[in-house]
């Protein structure tokens, strides 16, 4: 494959993870969950629920949701216990495309800033 269709997949494979991000983080529920885990490290579901004020099972679909994302993973310990923990890998992704994102909108402001300067 050529460079150039290697950089595009590349780009097209960021967008689309930054995507399940931000549409996972679009919910206060989901990110409440991602705050607790980041505070209190590894937890079940049923940890979850106890510092949240829904069920759950409304806990478990926000953590499959989670997990589509990529954000949290999830890790099989004793007696069938499921534990999430973070995964950093796809905030850093999101976090990426956004600063690509701010050094577009800064060129474009600063060459529209010129531009008004010019013009005064």
């Amino acid at each position: 494959m050529p460079p150039e269709a290697t950089a595009a997949a590349a780009r097209a494979e960021a967008e689309a993870v930054a995507e399940r991000v931000f549409t996972a983080l679009a919910d206060p529920t989901r990110r409440a969950i991602l705050a607790a885990l980041a505070a209190g490290g590894p937890a079940t579901a049923t940890d979850l629920a106890a510092g949240l004020p829904i069920t759950r099972q409304a806990i478990a679909k926000h953590l499959a949701l989670l997990a589509h994302a990529g954000l949290v993973a999830a890790q099989r310990g004793e007696r069938r216990r499921v534990r999430y923990r973070l995964r950093p890998a796809p905030m850093q992704v999101a976090q990426q495309f956004l600063a690509a994102l701010a050094r577009d909108w800064d060129s474009a402001l600063t060459a529209l800033t010129g531009h008004l300067d010019r013009g005064a």
